[in-house]
Parts: C-alpha cells; sequence; structure tokens
C-alpha cells in the first residue's frame, strides 16, 4: 500500500509540473489553454506529447530564424541574402550602356531588366517589384527623371511576367509571360517618353511623337527582344543554383 500511495502522489507530482508548465507557457504566447489541453491523471503519454508539440521552435510550424511573409512563405535569412544580391546585380548591370542603334548615341542598352525578370521567375512578383525599383536607386541622385521612367519600365517587364508564369509554371507559359512583359514595358516606354522627355529633354511631345516609329519602337523592340531570349535561356540554370 505505502508504495502504491508512494507511485500515485509522484504522478500527481508530474501532472502539477506539466500543468504549470503549460498555462506558463499559454501566458508568455497570449492563448488560453484549451480544455483537454492540460494533463490529466491517467494520461501522461497524451499530456506530454501535447507539452512538447507547442516548443517555440515549432510552433504553427514556423522557423525560428524566419523573418515575416513573402508570396510563397517565409522570409528566411537566406532569401533575404538572395534579393540583396538580385538588387546589387541591378544596380552594377543600370551602369552598362551599349548603344543599339546608329544615329541615336542617347539610347542605349542595359541588361538590367533580365535581373528583374530573373528576381520575379524565382521568387514572384514582390521580388520583381522590390529589385526594379532598390536596383536604379543610385541614379535617383543624378538622373530624377531617367530613375522614374527606368523604374516604371522595369515594373512594367517584370510584374506582369512574374505574374504569369506563377500560373503558368512552364516553358510555354515563360514564353508568354516574356511576350506579355515585353509588350507591357514597350507600352510603358513609349508613353512614358511621351510624358517625361519633354520635361527634361526640352523637347516639344511632336518632337517625340516624330520619333517613335523610326527610333523609339525598333529600340525598345530589340531592348526587350534581348531581355526576354536571355532570361529564357538562362532562368532554369539560375533558378536549380537559387534553389539548392
Amino acid at each position: 500500500m505505502s508504495l502504491s500511495k508512494h507511485a500515485d502522489s509522484a504522478i500527481t507530482d508530474d501532472v502539477t509540473t506539466a500543468n504549470s508548465a503549460a498555462i506558463d507557457e499559454a501566458e508568455q504566447t497570449g492563448n488560453p489553454v484549451r480544455s483537454g489541453t492540460a494533463a490529466r491523471p491517467g494520461n501522461h503519454s497524451t499530456s506530454a506529447s501535447n507539452i512538447s508539440a507547442k516548443t517555440p521552435n515549432s510552433l504553427n510550424g514556423r522557423d525560428p530564424h524566419g523573418t515575416g511573409i513573402s508570396d510563397t512563405g517565409r522570409w528566411s535569412t537566406k532569401r533575404i541574402a538572395i534579393y540583396a544580391l538580385f538588387v546589387a546585380l541591378s544596380m552594377v548591370s543600370s551602369f552598362i550602356s551599349v548603344p543599339l542603334m546608329p544615329g541615336v548615341p542617347w539610347l542605349k542598352y542595359d541588361p538590367s531588366g533580365i535581373v528583374c525578370l530573373l528576381a520575379g521567375f524565382a521568387y514572384g512578383p514582390s521580388a520583381a517589384v522590390i529589385v526594379s525599383v532598390l536596383g536604379f536607386l543610385p541614379h535617383l541622385l543624378t538622373n530624377q527623371w531617367g530613375f522614374l521612367v527606368a523604374v516604371l519600365v522595369a515594373l512594367a517587364l517584370s510584374v506582369p511576367a512574374s505574374l504569369v508564369y506563377r500560373r503558368i509554371h512552364t516553358r510555354k507559359g515563360a514564353v508568354i509571360s516574356l511576350v506579355l512583359g515585353g509588350l507591357c514595358a514597350l507600352a510603358m516606354a513609349i508613353v512614358t517618353n511621351l510624358l517625361i522627355t519633354p520635361i527634361y529633354a526640352h523637347m516639344s511631345v511632336g518632337q517625340v511623337v516624330a520619333m517613335i516609329l523610326p527610333i523609339l519602337l525598333p529600340f525598345n523592340l530589340i531592348k526587350f527582344t534581348i531581355h526576354g531570349v536571355v532570361t529564357f535561356l538562362i532562368y532554369k540554370p539560375v533558378s536549380k543554383l537559387l534553389h539548392d
């Protein structure tokens, strides 16, 4: 009889300790203790599993190193680093200037749009927005109007493309998204040239309109075609590298 009483006393102490731990945890997290969660005598295995399931590292499946929410899940430390890498690549590539058409040296090609597309394809529209805006920040200090045009065109290119590719995640979807993004960017480039170029280039709207067919349209068609072809060719290898 004394052994039985001693065992019952030990069990009662264990249950009381488990209940206290559950209540303390509920007070810290702000979540009430649900009925049936606390340990009961004679159901020690259930109470132990309930308590262990509420450890901080596994609560709601959250990563203890997670820092927020993105399109597809958490902002991990790795993802933040990759976003920063994309932004840095976009910044560097935005300073590359390659003339595409003779007679118009002021229209130059830069490959920053490819970086924006790769970011959008890999991590969704929010990544495309982040890279498209932050990647051109250095130009804000020297050419505010040029910065505005570049950001609007980059957003028109990468955001629609990443939205379509997220829904149609195939090679065919990639082609459709790149074509759509290129068309949106082409329209944005023409509109921004009509609205903004006369402000800072000391040109009339009529002069800009006269340049659309012989200069602006072919230049931007070549530019966005290069963006689309290069992105289509390198996206899969880059994606495998990023997600390995």
